[in-house]
């Protein structure tokens, strides 16, 4: 366990008493990005070209039964087949397909070395890729001879309906308008990534056994046949290279879909009725689970509730009196809360308002009028949660000088039923955030960044803001804390587990705030928050959130002299020496970093996993913990961080994504040899069997990252 510390850069948002005196840093290399929206996918920095060349080359031949994936459909001898000249077409029944799809799942995968960097995708034209990777050892651009997978494609292309389990369109990977069927040339010809997940489907394909399967079967045949023109050309390709690679075959199914509905529905993923069946996982449905469950409505305060937007109509909706949507269209309306508070009680009533998103009101532009219509805005609602009305103000003196007496009717405050509120947006948390804080500083009399902690620690609330909603709450603090209600009562101490150490009561912005940029870490798991280098150079914040670890994953905090002794070295935690780059290996780093958040769970404290923008090297640790400690398989993993890492989508890099896979193989048990039973189709004594091929993870990120790709 290595630790180093060293001087901590300070980039306040603004000036700050608590700031005592000036460092003068070189923060060029330890500075962190701004939190990056849920609009782009993040650029993680894949640092300098290796200059040492990958150690472990592809199985060399001659040995390529022994490194080959096992599969039911190889050798292809028992099947019955048809010809047409040097083809070949196999035919299978509904029980076969799915006999060969959950044995190759039981399979154990190659290990990274053998199948990287050559699914990163290593076109000759594309000699940045072929640089990084490959130097001057050209055969790593061979196809690795070590793969045997099945590919499922459905003849017509329809993914909508009837769709098999992995199953992808003939376009994903077969030119067929040629001179004669080819395998699409998928390699990226210019460029540099380690994320090119979109071309696994068809890199996959190539490496596998084919599974063609509809219901016309002139189509069905038809298409079989250009598959296995396609793999007969690919494979004279690679031996006038004199590459080896193994003999895949193609096979087709014309069996009834009701058939696999009926006796296999666990393969079935999409019905013939066009419905997502949930017995084969969706990452897109999965996630938005996830989120659902991490963000549904609680109350934040007395009557105001906060969480994602309802369906309308929904009992969930109905359950509301004021519905609060913030978005970027919003507008502050002040003067409608007053109505309706003003207004006589009518139970039948429903309102729905709108509110400024997070981020929205600009530092630079906000006017008074924009900090006056917050101020109001919390001060109605605070109203309306409670049933009270403002009292009327004391009636000025007349011309002579003389005071009218007040009345019963002037003095008081009358009241009306109190209203259930929503504050709510289509995540339920990002563009609530400004709102929420406010108006929970403003009803329990907390300073705005204690009130924003308080929402995270005791509330159990996940929010993102921008810098520009810290500006503006700071500058809106003293008014909110002045024109709290709740400093008309007895006057209020800090909660215990808000108080930062050291700090006075009285003081409105704690040690932590300065160079807050409005997000917090993201909470993964009670003991494990996943950020950025910005949230590890904050130990302040830290404390605050009840972190007492810190695992490092390839970049080192930066700390005050002096911050370290009294952290604690055995609570830092280094991985040193790995870089984003698609070549580094995290997976034999697994077990050591799991140990260290384990140990921060038995001694009752939380640890930060951080890499520098906290999106893939520490999102790979933290998805390997949650299938540790969940026992989840690395999609529903996956989809679990990836929802809790709030607007930030993680990235872990194609390599990384692998040895996930095989970490899962791990967890499970998965065995790397098999019995004579075995072989024949039956399940490994281990019972581990993967949930989804690599192949399908692959095509799911890519398609849910599709949206956010510039």
């Amino acid at each position: 366990m290595t630790t180093i510390a060293l001087s901590r850069p300070v980039a306040p948002h603004r000036p700050s008493s608590l700031t005592t005196s000036t460092i003068t840093l070189d923060t060029h290399t330890a500075q962190c990005p701004a939190p990056i929206p849920n609009k782009h996918i993040p650029v993680c920095p894949p640092g300098p070209i290796p200059q040492a060349e990958p150690s472990t080359p592809p199985p060399s031949p001659g040995k390529e039964d022994e490194q080959l994936t096992r599969s039911l459909l190889y050798p292809a001898d028992r099947y019955s087949h048809e010809e047409r000249n040097t083809l070949r077409l196999y035919e299978l029944a509904a029980d076969e397909v799915a006999a060969a799809l959950d044995h190759i799942a039981r399979q154990p995968l190659p290990d990274p070395t053998q199948v990287f960097p050559w699914f990163h995708g290593l076109h000759p034209s594309n000699a940045i890729q072929q640089s990084f990777f490959m130097a001057r050892k050209r055969a790593l651009r061979r196809t690795p001879p070590c793969l045997r997978g099945i590919a499922v494609v459905k003849a017509d292309g329809d993914l909508s309906v009837a769709r098999l389990k992995g199953a992808i369109a003939p376009e994903e990977f077969l030119q067929r308008g040629g001179i004669a069927p080819e395998f699409l040339d998928i390699d990226p010809k210019d460029g540099f990534s380690v994320r090119n997940f979109q071309i696994q489907a068809a890199k996959s394909a190539m490496t596998s056994d084919i599974i063609v399967y509809g219901e016309d079967a002139a189509t069905v045949r038809k298409l079989g046949w250009d598959i296995a023109a396609a793999q007969q050309r690919w494979r004279n390709g690679h031996k006038l290279m004199q590459h080896y690679i193994p003999h895949y075959n193609t096979f087709f199914c014309v069996a009834p879909f009701r058939e696999f509905e009926e006796k296999h529905p666990d393969i079935v993923a999409v019905g013939s009725a066009g419905t997502l069946t949930g017995h084969v996982l969706d990452f897109f449905h999965q996630e938005r689970r996830e989120m659902y469950d991490m963000t549904q409505a609680s109350e934040i305060s007395h009557n105001v509730w906060l969480g994602p937007t309802p369906d309308s109509g929904s009992e969930e909706e109905q359950a509301y009196d004021v519905l609060i949507e913030c978005s970027d269209h919003g507008r502050l309306n002040e003067a409608a809360l007053q109505a309706i508070a003003n207004a006589p009680d009518d139970e039948t009533k429903q309102y729905h308002l709108d509110f400024p998103s997070s981020g929205s009101i600009l530092a630079p532009t906000w006017s008074h009028a924009e900090a006056d219509g917050i101020l109001e805005s919390c001060k109605w609602l605070h109203h309306l949660a409670h049933g009270t009305r403002p009292p009327h103000p004391t009636p000025s003196p007349d011309t002579d000088g003389d005071t009218p007496m007040a009345t019963t009717a002037d003095t008081t405050s009358p009241h009306s039923r109190p209203r259930r509120i929503l504050l709510h947006c289509s995540d339920g948390y990002t563009e609530t955030t400004l709102l929420a804080v406010a108006y929970h500083a403003f009803a329990s009399g907390l300073p705005a960044p204690v009130a924003w902690l308080d929402l995270h620690t005791t509330h159990g609330r996940n929010l993102f803001a921008y810098p520009s909603d810290v500006g503006l709450l700071s500058a809106l603090a003293p008014r909110l804390l002045q024109e709290s209600p709740a400093q008309h009562g007895p006057s209020r101490a800090l909660p215990a587990n808000l108080k930062a150490e050291g700090q006075d009561e009285h003081e409105n912005e704690p040690r932590w705030f300065t160079g807050f940029d409005g997000s917090f870490p993201s909470r993964v798991l009670e003991y494990m928050y996943l950020g950025n280098l910005g949230h590890a150079n904050n130990p302040d914040l830290l404390r605050a959130l009840g972190i007492g670890q810190i695992l490092s994953v390839g970049e080192t905090a930066m700390w005050r002299d002096g911050e370290l002794e009294a952290w604690g070295p055995d609570n830092v935690c280094c991985v040193q020496g790995v870089q984003d780059n698609g070549i580094d290996s995290l997976m034999e780093e697994f077990e050591r970093c799991l140990a260290f958040i384990d140990r921060g769970r038995r001694n009752g404290t939380a640890t930060l996993v951080h890499c520098r923008v906290g999106v893939s090297r520490s999102a790979t640790i933290c998805i390997a913990e949650v299938m540790r400690a969940r026992q989840l398989s690395l999609p529903r993993a996956y989809c679990f961080v990836r929802a809790r890492r709030l607007n930030v989508i993680i990235q872990p890099h194609l390599r990384f994504a692998y040895e996930l896979l095989k970490w899962e193989e791990m967890l499970m048990g998965a065995k790397g040899s098999e019995t004579d039973g075995e072989a024949e189709g039956k399940s490994p004594g281990s019972g581990f069997k993967r949930e989804l091929e690599w192949a399908d993870i692959a095509r799911e990120i890519a398609l849910m990252n599709k949206p956010y790709a510039r």
